[in-house]
């Protein structure tokens, strides 16, 4: 008699298909049961893990990238789970399923489907550890906010304005711990039991993914972090190991999960790189559907030239950077630190929305995408960056009014134009004519180095769109720098004031558009066809 699984709903394309198994709850079935499944079309086999999700109730769960008949069939060392076989019908895509987010055209990126992304992310490490009144309010906040990425980390975080607990912890408590840093995480007095998982903490997470994929939202799942109070950054090589791998069979489905294996991985000194090279081959090796991964730093960079880490996640204030960062790595920049709209002591969270939105287009005109944060002070110890809740600064709609101009350009996304980039990583990068030959093919002097055609940094698509941001400068004029024998119509963007004004119908090569001096303009060219 043939053993049939039950199924989570309908299956469609992008959307998580989830079997539920009844089996063994005695012992400890995080490490003495092992279950798989094979999903196959024709050909074409997917592999994934299962995992146990408490009780007697197992779980498999598979991410359908094309439509049509699939078919499955379980292993396991637990008889009650080894042989299930079953089929499913994926209808088309619904509700907006785009599929994950995959690097495109080498620097940006773009939904499974085909769909343009635009990677405009936020920070709230802890939203999720704040209880339900709370996260929902973040999640409200986020659906009228301009942000498609959060970053958020999977363990709690102990740090200033943060050290409530929250309600549920992953892994069993054995000894409650103090909520005050004593000074290390052996005094604090915490105890798990590292053996075994909590479901509950597990679903709680996997309830805001996705809830955000409903509001749009990429999950940049932080996996580890070194601030902690309970000891989750101090597990034995085994125990990490274990966790990644009940991550993953849990999470993989989900298709708005980006893995971020650290945040801060630096500050982890008794993580070696032998372990975090270990950690990108255990996540990737069983993630089926090739989620983006990244790891980020404090003040080493991490190998961003790592075959399995898609993209470079970077913390710098210098976002005018990203041009010599996207040449360097050949992979899309994200500047997910670059310091916090806000007004606490530490040096980090004090820039004002003003300083903020310029890196945004800072790094919008060399090629990356930035990350934003807030860092406000309220009385309740509620601020964005650590809990959620609500957003107060003005960088949020300057941020919106930036994202709707990047929805409006080149649907391939904004390249740094190679001749201003080369003359800015010449002027600001310190490097030598032998790193400038690596970069461009040629030195300074040499037939074929690109000659400069504007002072401002700018970013487009060739002979179509050329967008130059001229930051706290203020000039009265702009000199166009077209290819020849092309004509544009100009328009002036006041970046702060949010403002799109005319100045030219039609200009050329070597034309001067005149406007009023001030700071935080942006000028737009866009290509008049003949």
């Amino acid at each position: 008699m043939t053993k049939s699984a039950t199924a989570t709903g309908s299956a469609s394309l992008w959307a998580t298909y989830e079997l539920s198994l009844e089996g063994p709850g005695e012992g400890n079935p995080f490490q003495d049961v092992e279950l798989r499944a094979v999903f196959r079309q024709g050909d074409r086999e997917v592999r994934v893990n299962g995992f146990y999700d408490g009780g007697s109730t197992y779980k498999l769960r598979f991410l359908p990238d094309t439509t049509g008949t699939w078919h499955y069939d379980t292993r396991s060392n637990a008889p009650a789970l080894d042989g299930f076989e079953g089929s499913f019908e994926v209808a088309p895509a619904q509700d907006g399923h785009h599929g994950p987010v995959r690097v495109s055209d080498r620097y940006h990126y773009r939904y499974a489907d085909g769909t343009r992304y635009i990677n405009i992310g936020t920070t709230a490490y802890a939203w999720n550890h704040q209880g339900d009144a709370t996260e929902e309010q973040t999640l409200a906040t986020l659906a009228d906010a301009p942000f498609t990425k959060i970053r958020m980390c999977v363990f709690p975080k102990h740090y200033r304005y943060n050290q409530n607990e929250p309600d549920r912890y992953p892994f069993p408590l054995v000894t409650k711990g103090s909520s005050a840093w004593p000074g290390s995480i052996k005094d604090a007095g915490w105890e798990f039991d590292y053996e075994r998982f909590e479901p509950e903490y597990f679903q709680h997470l996997e309830k805001r993914i996705n809830q955000l994929a409903e509001i749009g939202v990429e999950a940049d799942l932080i996996i580890f972090h070194p601030y902690d109070r309970w000891g989750f950054s101090h597990m034995t090589p085994e125990q990490d190991d274990r966790y990644l791998r009940y991550l993953t069979a849990r999470l993989a489905a989900l298709p708005n999960v980006w893995w971020s294996m650290a945040n801060e991985y630096d500050l982890m000194p008794n993580k070696s790189p032998a372990d975090w090279d270990r950690f990108i081959h255990i996540v990737s090796d069983n993630d089926p559907y090739g989620h983006l991964l990244s790891n980020h730093n404090c003040f080493a960079f991490f190998d961003h030239n790592h075959p399995r880490i898609t993209h470079s996640s970077i913390q710098r204030s210098s976002a005018n950077m990203a041009a010599l960062w996207r040449e360097k790595y050949g992979k899309p920049v994200s500047i997910d630190e670059c310091c916090y709209e806000g007004d606490i002591s530490e040096l980090w969270g004090n820039i004002s929305g003003q300083k903020l939105v310029r890196r945004f287009w800072d790094g919008t005109v060399n090629g990356g995408y930035v990350t934003h944060g807030e860092t406000y002070y309220n009385d309740e110890e509620v601020l964005w960056w650590a809990k959620g809740g609500k957003l107060v600064g003005e960088s949020v709609a300057r941020i919106a009014f930036l994202r709707r101009i990047l929805e409006e350009g080149p649907d391939e996304g904004l390249d740094p134009i190679q001749s201003t980039t080369a003359y800015r990583i010449q002027m600001q990068g310190g490097l030598d004519n032998v790193q400038l030959q690596q970069l461009f093919g040629t030195a300074p002097g040499e037939e074929g180095w690109p000659r400069v055609t504007s002072w401002w940094a700018t970013a487009g698509q060739p002979h179509r769109y050329y967008l130059s941001y001229l930051g706290e400068n203020q000039p009265h004029e702009y000199a166009v720098a077209v290819p020849p024998a092309e004509r544009y119509s100009a328009t002036l963007i006041d970046t702060w004031e949010m403002t799109e004004t005319p100045l030219a119908d039609s200009v050329q090569r070597g034309d001067l558009l005149h406007f009023d001096p001030k700071p935080y303009l942006a000028i737009l060219l866009k290509r008049i066809e003949d």
